[in-house]
């Protein structure tokens, strides 16, 4: 219910994983159909990049604003804060204070006037201002570092390794906030090198019982959570993309023409294939360099083609092996008959 800068910092992280999530999965799908060529009917998403900027931007950003705080002579309070935050913030969609110069707050009884309120992706977070400018200056001092970097315990000496005199350094530490900002921002450069894939888990109840299904629950998590949106671009689009060469190769023993080699541009080989299988054109498209299948079941018709092609291929190696170690064992003790034969008559 009291929610401070841990809090704060915690929801900050999730609105950036939130962001990586739009852009690698309802942004990504999207621009694909436009570079391939496919005929599309765009989604509207909401696109929560103006909260992350909202909190992070280097001039206006709610923590920058803390940092300068923190830094700045004379008295620093977490009123000092929430008043600057007031000036800066006063306009912005998704900033709520009753002190602000926005007047649409003034009468909201259930906005305390030593709190703010982030309207954030997952829904409306309301913030105890109180402690905010004492947690994020929570600065481990340079003697204590050095103090511990001298000790003989080589585990205690690797946890401080900013107490090395050799790499003092005379700039103020950075601030818990700052420091965290930089965490986040190694954390999205790694995840936008990779290829993530999600696992989304639903909590039916706040009890963590069995048997307990609190629908309005589940249905607050499917929409922070982004589903509802995710749900509706894969529906519209299609289920399975694949580009040419692999597709053909893997399904070309489906087609007498494409078996076992095509001579010539994969997307024809494709193009014959789908005609040889009668798939109703609606089920797919032609990108520039993939191959486009909307519904799941026609993926699964292929696998089950494929399956059962398998077997047959399985069968018709293992009967002209069978016929070839045959007819060699035969033509063996043929000629053994004859070298007996011969040598029998030789002596008759």
């Amino acid at each position: 219910q009291d929610n401070s800068f841990e809090q704060f910092i915690i929801n900050y992280c999730n609105e950036k994983l939130q962001q990586i999530f739009i852009e690698l999965t309802l942004k990504e799908e999207q621009e694909e159909y436009i570079r391939e060529g496919i005929e599309w009917t765009h989604i509207e998403y909401f696109n929560n990049a103006i909260i992350c900027d909202l909190i992070e931007n280097n001039q206006i950003g709610i923590l920058a604003m803390l940092d300068e705080e923190c830094l700045r002579p004379g008295t620093v309070t977490d009123d000092t804060f929430l008043e600057k935050l007031n000036q800066v913030c006063a306009t912005h969609q998704h900033f709520e204070s009753r002190m602000s110069k926005c007047s649409r707050f003034l009468n909201d009884t259930s906005l305390p006037h030593s709190c703010f309120r982030i309207q954030h992706y997952a829904g409306k977070v309301m913030y105890q201002v109180e402690g905010f400018v004492d947690k994020n200056n929570d600065l481990l001092y340079r003697d204590l570092s050095q103090a511990m970097w001298k000790a003989n315990h080589s585990l205690i000496k690797a946890l401080f390794p900013e107490g090395n005199p050799a790499k003092i350094n005379l700039k103020r530490p950075p601030t818990a906030g700052s420091q965290f900002k930089a965490s986040v921002a190694t954390l999205m450069k790694n995840l936008q090198t990779k290829n993530p894939n999600y696992i989304r888990c639903i909590k039916p109840n706040d009890k963590k019982a069995a048997q307990v299904f609190n629908e309005a629950l589940v249905c607050h998590q499917i929409r922070y959570l982004g589903l509802l949106e995710n749900v509706r671009v894969r529906r519209a689009g299609y289920a399975f993309r694949q580009a040419y060469e692999p597709c053909l190769e893997r399904y070309k023993m489906l087609c007498r023409q494409t078996w076992p080699h095509w001579k010539g541009p994969a997307r024809a080989g494709v193009k014959v294939l789908f005609n040889e299988l009668r798939i109703p054109e609606e089920e797919f498209s032609f990108g520039r360099s993939k191959i486009f299948i909307r519904n799941p079941r026609t993926l699964f018709k292929l696998e089950d083609l494929r399956k059962q092609r398998l077997e047959d291929l399985a069968t018709l190696i293992e009967k002209i092996y069978r016929g070839w170690k045959c007819r060699t064992r035969f033509l063996l003790m043929k000629k053994c008959q004859i070298v007996i034969a011969s040598w029998y008559r030789r002596y008759a």
